[in-house]
């Protein structure tokens, strides 16, 4: 075994998933090799063959990685947003190595896990900032939630039944009201995911805006809006009507009783993601999605 370098990679992955465990015994045997020392959530640790060097903790908190230079995601997205909630907490970057089917945060695939194990040693990977938002809830005049999110703060109706009826405001002016399934708050970041889904645009990351898009909304008038990254988007839902939800990245959730207002800006934190490569998002979207680009013959000279 290597002498340990005193470096420390922080490593969560998704146990239920079979990939993941076999993902977690290569990466872990790989940088214990290089002498990197690696850490694990102790209750995720019982479901990996993991050696005795690994380093266990066993409270999931932003303190438990201190000290780590580096987080390594193996999942799907949910498994990516768990990460990204530490990687915001601590500061440490997040390097995702996608196990699901998308994977849009994730700057590995599977088969890629040797090249994973030797940038990390190597130290050959980058660091950039994503534009997180900031989330406030207010009822009777009075801030009764506050959250966060990577992708998108999403108002949706509680139950089936009925309609959320709502009215939705930016930079303090009133915009239109109507009846809908919800309205998406998205960074562009999020703009490949709830808010792609419910029809809103594809935002390159690197854009700073924030994204108003409606869900099944019932108007004439319900387009996706992208506004300023300094905009503040308010959405209330109108008094004497059935209450609605707050989700944040699909994993934060809190009830809005009616007259509820939800305020979104651009977050004070953002989440650094580790990148190996400089591949071009416009590459990402088309590998991601399957795009058809047969034909194209390249840019003119």
């Amino acid at each position: 075994m290597t002498q340990n370098s005193g470096r420390t990679v922080f490593l969560l992955a998704h146990t239920g998933r079979p990939a993941a465990i076999r993902s977690a015994e290569l990466v872990v045997k790989g940088l214990l090799r290089s002498g990197i020392g690696v850490r694990v959530l102790e209750y995720e640790a019982r479901d990996l063959p993991l050696p005795a060097e690994v380093e266990l903790i066993s409270e999931a908190t932003p303190q438990c990685l201190e000290g780590c230079e580096l987080l390594i995601v193996l999942g799907g997205d949910g498994t990516l947003l768990r990460g990204a909630e530490f990687a915001r907490a601590s500061g440490v970057p997040m390097l995702g190595v996608n196990l699901g089917s998308v994977g849009f945060l994730a700057e590995a695939e599977r088969d890629d896990l040797d090249k994973v194990v030797d940038r990390v040693v190597t130290r050959a990977y980058e660091v950039e900032e994503r534009m997180t938002v900031d989330v406030v809830v207010h009822s009777n005049g009075d801030i009764v939630h506050t959250d966060w999110a990577l992708n998108e703060a999403a108002v949706q109706k509680a139950g089936a039944e009925k309609l959320l009826e709502v009215v939705l405001e930016i930079d303090g002016r009133p915009v239109t009201g109507f009846g809908c399934d919800g309205i998406c708050l998205s960074t562009p970041t999020g703009s490949t995911a709830y808010a792609f889904s419910a029809g809103g645009p594809v935002v390159w990351p690197e854009v700073e805006a924030l994204l108003m898009v409606p869900i099944s909304a019932h108007a004439l008038f319900a387009k996706p809006l992208v506004t300023s990254p300094d905009s503040v988007l308010a959405v209330e839902i109108l008094p004497h009507v059935p209450p609605g939800v707050l989700w944040c990245d699909g994993r934060r959730t809190v009830e809005l009783p009616p007259g509820a207002r939800v305020e979104v800006r651009r977050g004070a934190v953002p989440v650094r993601l580790a990148r190996l490569h400089h591949a071009s998002f416009t590459d990402r979207l088309v590998a991601k999605f399957a795009l058809p680009v047969s034909g194209w013959r390249g840019a003119p000279h």
